[in-house]
């Protein structure tokens, strides 16, 4: 097939629309030559196997990933990074087989540390979960190929999520590091400030929180406390890891006031709990506490006895992203149900 034919590309993506291989926007059509210039960027053997793919288990050679890589409109460069997020997703603690069948909406989203970032000009600054920046769109797109076209999740057949949100055709942002008062995700996760990573959580859409007012960090915090609490439902309790994603205008505040990524944890942490007495099933709203959880208490209607929101400080993770002008943070959920799915890390490999 020539590269310099558009009919023969046009016929190509209408072929590709056929076979069922696209996330419903058009891809551009993986001939060998697309292909064998992304492999070489890679500097891997095109038939070394990164992981099986749930739920399907497909194998996700370099070559196959590099094919989606194409399709998604990834430059040859970007590779390495779609690579780390696809070893990432297949981890256990991901568990791709549950977010990929799941009745509810999460996506992955990869979140990118480390030099490459600037390399690769992902965005980490104003309208980070926005369009407008080939590498963000492109590597997430990928990264929902191969789970559609390697892992089976296609829409309606596997994947049946009631919902679902945008964030499946593409999620990818990195870290705006330099706006930080702190140390990053990957250099808290155990990275060295020269390593380049991906991390990758199962999440919901992003949900904004406006602050223009706060000008301390205990009145910050205690607005993103109340937008936290109604993370899944007003009710839910012993959530997994979430992503908090802070602004520069916002997380300024904080820094300024002396405050730590640790000592941020514990202050929602201590604030999203709530006593059993305000968990029932049937009052204020209809989920509550599961019937295994109030069996532990005697007279549940009246107990006093704080539950928390989230598992631990630990799950509440902090990133520090978005434009340098506007008071906006927001919430990004995990998704946590009977298996928790965790945000998860892989080195970014490059030649």
């Amino acid at each position: 097939m020539s590269l310099a034919d558009p009919d023969l590309d046009a016929d190509a993506i209408e072929e590709l629309y056929a076979r069922g291989v696209t996330d419903g926007l058009p891809v551009v059509p993986p001939t060998r030559a697309r292909v064998d210039r992304v492999l070489a960027a890679s500097g891997r053997a095109p038939d070394a196997l990164i992981a099986r793919v749930p739920p399907n288990y497909g194998r996700a050679t370099v070559e196959k990933i590099a094919i989606n890589a194409v399709m998604a409109g990834c430059r040859p460069e970007y590779l390495p990074v779609v690579i780390a997020a696809v070893e990432a997703v297949c981890d256990e603690a991901f568990d791709l087989h549950g977010v990929s069948a799941t009745t509810n909406a999460p996506a992955p989203l990869v979140v990118v540390n480390g030099p490459i970032r600037g390399a690769l000009d992902i965005n980490c600054g104003a309208g980070v979960f926005g369009p407008g920046w080939r590498a963000n769109a492109t590597i997430g797109r990928a990264l929902r190929l191969v789970c559609v076209n390697l892992g089976g999740a296609a829409p309606g057949v596997i994947s049946m999520s009631t919902l679902a949100h945008p964030g499946r055709y593409t999620y990818c942002i990195g870290e705006r590091e330099e706006a930080s008062p702190w140390e990053s995700l990957s250099v808290e996760h155990g990275f060295a400030p020269s390593d380049s990573t991906v991390a990758v959580l199962a999440a919901d859409a992003p949900l904004g929180v406006y602050d223009h007012q706060s000008r301390t960090p205990e009145d910050l915090l205690a607005t993103l406390a109340a937008s936290m609490a109604v993370v899944s439902h007003h009710k839910m309790t012993h959530w997994g890891d979430t992503l908090l994603v802070l602004s520069p205008e916002h997380v300024k505040i904080l820094g300024e006031g002396g405050w730590k990524k640790a000592d941020v944890r514990r202050w929602l942490f201590a604030r999203l709990q709530r006593p059993v007495r305000e968990l029932l099933p049937g009052r204020d709203g209809g989920e509550g506490l599961p019937e295994h959880v109030l069996r532990k208490f005697t007279d549940p209607a009246h107990d006093p006895t704080p539950i928390p929101k989230f598992r631990s400080p630990d799950n509440i993770k902090i990133v520090v992203a978005g434009g340098t002008a506007g008071r906006f943070s927001a919430i990004v959920p995990g998704w946590t149900f009977s298996k928790s799915s965790a945000l998860v890390f892989r080195q970014v490999r490059t030649p």
